[in-house]
């Protein structure tokens, strides 16, 4: 009887032959899955990382051409430059001896940079740092010492 149990359970041979395809079978799939997800995630950051140099190239060039376009403007505003189009376009060197100054009623002229106060009690330097952020620790605890007897009636003679 006890051949019998034991027959009744236990499963055919072609079963367990199925069992064993299938579970090889989903191991397959689980590796096809895991190495697709790694060679998608792998394509994605080569992708990016071709962006990436992309951009810094177009950088370096931007940075190429600014640097190109500040020295045609250097080269340009120089002085050999500036005076040679403006003999082109006419203008004459004068001697100062032939300049003629206008004088114009209301208009004060060029005002002088001051660059000391005219204010006489503005020409003494005001300190920025409070008068209690100079003392010092002692001097800070002689006062309060000090006061501390005052208030005790036992003044200092």
């Amino acid at each position: 009887m006890n051949q019998h149990v034991i027959q009744a359970y236990q499963q055919a041979p072609w079963r367990s032959q199925v069992q064993a395809i299938v579970l090889f079978l989903v191991a397959l799939v689980v590796v096809a899955l895991v190495s697709g997800l790694y060679l998608s995630i792998s394509a994605q950051t080569s992708a990016e990382g071709i962006a990436i140099q992309n951009l810094e190239t177009q950088r370096d060039d931007l940075e190429r051409q600014i640097a190109n376009l500040k020295t045609q403007a250097g080269q340009l505003s120089s002085a050999s430059q500036m005076e040679e189009r403006a003999k082109a376009l006419g203008y004459q060197e004068t001697d100062p001896s032939n300049i003629t100054y206008m004088v114009i009623a209301g208009y004060p002229g060029r005002q002088a940079a001051q660059l000391a106060p005219i204010n006489p009690s503005q020409s003494q330097p005001q300190s920025l740092i409070k008068s209690d952020y100079t003392e010092s620790l002692w001097e800070w605890l002689f006062q309060g010492a000090l006061q501390l007897n005052n208030s005790m009636g036992g003044g200092l003679e």
